[in-house]
């Protein structure tokens, strides 16, 4: 079965690589599955964990993460601070840092307040768990009073990984800010590569800064679409893959998943004896495109970093697009084209010179996009601010954890985003 042998795959590459990781509940986990509580990634060894598992299926997200960011604080040797996504450890660090002194009155109390999406009945369970501890209280309330930069290794002196489960595409961009600001000075390790619900890959070298996934051949039955193929494209399997080429993955992992083409496209970096080695490049469900001018959900990314290069004193907190068919009559009567809500830290407003800058790169970037904008058929881009959170509550309100989606397709999802708008 993929699940232990990844898992165990998992535990002997972070023992090698971080010998005190693998110590007796020294590992917290910031993860939410509702409904049921699910195995962490080290589950054949359930002593390394000192969260509790009923913290992670509480049926609110903030909630879950909240409770299991209080368990890891009551632990101050912690070794390992494991999340399933990257997103996830950044809400549940926002949570500490607005809700810190609240936090520090639960250690001391030993007590869980009363709080939307915690039932009463499992806030009494869970408060079973808690020993009161006034230093450690103590210790929080003045580690947060310095400020938040390197807070992690401070609050857990002795921690020596970050555990990311999912940290592969734009995901990233949460990594890139907690290693800037938060975790400063820690290594981050993502161990599996998962697609369709299936356990494919495992990442064997937690050193290496750039996750790439070993392919183990007996998890599921992997075939591949060779990218930027000039014939009709057939599929090859995992013995005919060339390293430095791009495929379309294809997985028939359990009955019922017949050759499911998963929209994730991967780049074979090496080989592992004759096992393939792949790096996740892009979502192909995440591609704009409104004249078939199809913009890569990474290569768009890398646009809009470049415009944010040019608002001086900005940083992405995080953003969203959303093509203009989804907007239906509130778009008005105009071509179609795409709309991107940011949350941004250090401005407050864009001028419309600075709005139209992220159109400008796009143009640069993608001749084909500065081909329709220039005919007319596709319209300006238009760039909107939202107030801080509202990410945090567009996480929640998908109602399962995934990696971000930046293509919103459902109405629900716009609607929350656009009640949001600042400018």
């Amino acid at each position: 079965s993929p699940l232990p042998q990844g898992s165990l795959l998992y535990l002997d590459a972070l023992g090698a690589a971080f010998p005190r990781a693998l110590a007796r509940r020294g590992t917290a986990v910031l993860h939410w599955t509702p409904g049921c509580p699910r195995a962490p990634a080290g589950w054949p060894l359930p002593s390394l964990y000192c969260t509790p598992a009923a913290a992670g299926a509480l049926p609110s997200r903030a909630a879950a993460l909240r409770v299991q960011l209080l368990f890891a604080l009551q632990q101050r040797a912690l070794h390992v601070l494991e999340a399933g996504l990257a997103a996830e450890l950044h809400d549940a660090l926002v949570a500490l840092r607005t809700e810190w002194p609240q936090l520090a009155q639960e250690l001391a109390l030993g007590r869980l307040s009363p709080q939307p999406g915690l039932p009463e009945g499992v806030r009494d369970q869970l408060q079973a768990l808690l020993t009161p501890d006034a230093a450690r209280a103590a210790e929080l309330r003045a580690e947060c009073a310095r400020g938040f930069e390197g807070i992690v290794s401070r609050l857990w002196p002795q921690l020596e990984v970050v555990v990311v489960r999912t940290a592969h595409g734009t995901e990233q961009l949460y990594c890139d800010s907690l290693r800037q600001a938060d975790c400063q000075g820690l290594p981050f390790y993502c161990p599996f590569y998962q697609a369709a619900g299936a356990l494919l890959g495992v990442n064997l070298c937690p050193a290496e800064p750039v996750p790439r996934f070993l392919l183990c051949p007996d998890w599921a039955f992997c075939e591949f679409l060779p990218c930027l193929s000039y014939m009709e494209p057939q599929t090859v399997l995992l013995d005919e893959l060339w390293e430095g080429r791009e495929y379309g993955l294809v997985v028939t992992a359990q009955p019922g998943e017949y050759r499911c083409h998963t929209g994730e496209v991967l780049k074979v970096t090496g080989f592992h004896k004759q096992c393939p080695m792949v790096e996740p490049v892009r979502r192909e469900s995440q591609t704009l495109s409104v004249r078939g001018e199809s913009i890569p959900e990474e290569q768009f990314f890398q646009s809009l970093c470049r415009t944010l290069r040019t608002w001086p004193g900005a940083r992405l907190i995080d953003y969203v697009c959303v093509e203009s068919s989804l907007l239906g009559d509130s778009s008005g009567p105009c071509a179609p084209h795409y709309e991107v809500f940011m949350e941004l830290q250090g401005l407050r407003d864009l001028s419309e010179g600075q709005r139209y800058k992220l159109d400008q790169c796009l143009q640069e970037d993608f001749p084909i996009y500065k081909s329709f904008r220039f005919k007319g058929s596709i319209g300006p881009l238009r760039l909107h601010l939202v107030r801080p959170g509202t990410f945090t509550q567009l996480r929640e309100a998908l109602g399962s954890p995934m990696p971000m989606p930046r293509v919103l397709r459902e109405e629900q999802l716009l609607q929350l985003i656009q009640g949001s708008v600042l400018s």
